[in-house]
């Protein structure tokens, strides 16, 4: 029976030795592949593509149209503002003129009128410069939502992971070949231009 036991035993031994080695074999050959795969897959289906922002600033037309209508609300705003400061300024100095013939209680009556009249100006100009932030804000929002929106549309099939916006001193090296900007600014003129 011992006879027996030993080759048996030996032969088990080899069988677990061959299992164990082909197991870990296996095992790593199978772990590069997938990682190759993967790094493969990863590195294929990432592109990216950059658009200049200050060519965006200067060529698209609906920007420039926002901008001008911008500057003509900052001129209304600062027109109304520029009238009270007028009016503000004629009863400053019509005091000034008068206020050595007034009685004391009479300058004291105009003094508190001048200065309310001065917290009023002061609040309207910040109020009129919350409006002009706020319109300005919701304005360029808009913007860009439309340069999102097309640019939505121009990706569905060139198949870009991301698109950058490259703005001067923010990225120091730019592979010229994936730039978008000269399509996304005819697109965007020619989508504005549509909708005009």
């Amino acid at each position: 029976m011992k006879n027996f036991l030993l080759p048996l035993n030996i032969v088990l031994l080899i069988a677990v030795g061959v299992l164990f080695f082909l197991h870990f074999s296996t095992n790593k050959t199978t772990t590069k592949a997938t990682t190759a795969t993967t790094t493969s897959a990863a590195a294929g289906t990432l592109k990216m593509a950059y658009f200049e922002m200050d060519s965006i600033d200067n060529n698209y037309q609906y920007l420039k149209d926002v901008r001008a209508e911008l500057k003509s609300k900052q001129q209304e705003l600062g027109g109304q503002l520029n009238q009270l400061k007028s009016r503000y300024m004629e009863k400053v100095n019509k005091y000034k003129g008068e206020a050595q013939t007034m009685t004391q209680e009479r300058q004291q009556v105009i003094e508190q009128e001048l200065m309310n009249d001065q917290k009023v100006l002061a609040n309207k100009e910040q109020s009129l410069d919350l409006e002009m932030q706020d319109v300005q804000f919701k304005k360029m929002q808009d913007v860009n939502r439309k340069i999102e929106a097309y640019l939505k549309e121009y990706n569905k099939d060139k198949g870009y992971s991301y698109i950058i916006a490259n703005q001067p001193g923010s990225i120091y090296y730019i592979d010229p070949a994936f730039d978008i900007t000269s399509d996304l600014i005819k697109g965007l003129n020619g989508t504005y231009k549509k909708k005009e």
